[in-house]
């Protein structure tokens, strides 16, 4: 598990912003009301003759966001383990810790993993009450105690939140109200019948996207992926790259031969960071991020043929010569 310098933020004007839910719902919101598709950005250089051969040997596919929009079924279970555990934060609340819409967009765009995002927000707004710790540590050195044995312990409050909230959303999606985000599984099936590889890579854990995949992909495509890698399997989260360079030692593949399709620019950060190209699904909480690095972006796959990717890897690779 990455340590917690490199995925809590330091106090910032947005840190202060997310630090108060309440301070936050009274902004307006900044999404657009109807997403557009944004055509791939200008390439320098024009793409090869398509009579060449496709650099194109890997899809990677992000989970949330990607394969399903989830982010508010992650905010649903997480609000009702707060409840379960009778989370006050701060503890003279006399109701149960909850994240509104507007700002878990946020939170979950700045911060990924379930362990950082709580680690963070207790860090801004101080340790709650719960039927676990009935009382909070009051002072500097008390918390660092906490902290250490949080992390040190086999049973702590982040594992009995994270493990009730897990398995309330593994409910959520066993409901069968789910599906999968349009294009996903046709641009699968597309890809493995070329003899191009397939792959998940989610920084979610690892119980809850297995579950996931089973019930959106069905069986046979789940257990036909070339790789799938999830947060248990890597000690560092996004935007840090590892989970993609490890797929890319997994695949067994260069990184220019491999195309990934993220949601978010947390996600897109790590693509970059391993080197490889990315194009962008967005959904409604990360429409309006900053995507001038992906090579196309798209507000769903329905439109997106495997052609059009060959294409647009090729052409980016061409651009960077």
């Amino acid at each position: 598990m990455a340590s917690a310098s490199l995925l809590i933020p330091s106090p910032s004007p947005l840190s202060r912003r997310l630090a108060s839910p309440h301070r936050l719902a009274l902004l307006p919101l900044r999404l657009p009301q109807s997403p557009r598709l944004r055509s791939p950005r200008p390439l320098a250089v024009a793409a090869a003759s398509s009579s060449s051969p496709s650099p194109l040997q890997a899809l990677i596919f992000d989970c949330d966001g990607v394969i399903l929009e989830s982010e508010h079924l992650h905010r649903q279970a997480y609000n009702d383990a707060f409840e379960h555990f009778a989370v006050r934060c701060p503890p003279s609340s006399s109701q149960p810790l909850y994240w509104g819409s507007e700002f878990y967009d946020e939170l979950q765009n700045r911060i990924g993993g379930g362990k950082p995002k709580m680690r963070w927000y207790f860090g801004e707004n101080g340790w709650p009450s719960s039927s676990i710790f009935e009382t909070p540590p009051a002072s500097d050195s008390d918390r660092e105690k906490l902290v250490d044995v949080l992390q040190a312990s086999e049973i702590n409050i982040f594992a009995c939140f994270l493990d009730w909230k897990t398995e309330r959303y593994k409910e959520i999606i066993r409901s069968g109200s789910v599906e999968p985000r349009p294009g996903v599984l046709q641009l699968m099936d597309d890809a493995k019948g070329a003899g191009i590889k397939v792959a998940v890579c989610s920084a979610a854990t690892k119980s809850s996207v297995i579950l996931s995949l089973e019930n959106l992909l069905g069986l046979e495509r789940f257990q036909g992926l070339d790789c799938f890698l999830a947060g248990d399997d890597v000690k560092a989260k996004k935007p840090d790259p590892l989970i993609y360079i490890t797929a890319l030692k997994k695949l067994g593949l260069q990184a220019r031969n491999c195309l990934v399709i993220e949601d978010s620019v947390i996600g897109l950060q790590a693509t970059n960071g391993a080197g490889m190209s990315c194009i962008i699904t967005y959904t409604s909480s990360t429409a309006n991020q900053d995507f001038s690095d992906a090579i196309a972006t798209y507000p769903d796959l329905s439109n997106v043929r495997l052609e059009d990717l060959k294409s647009l890897l090729q052409s980016a690779l061409v651009a960077s010569g």
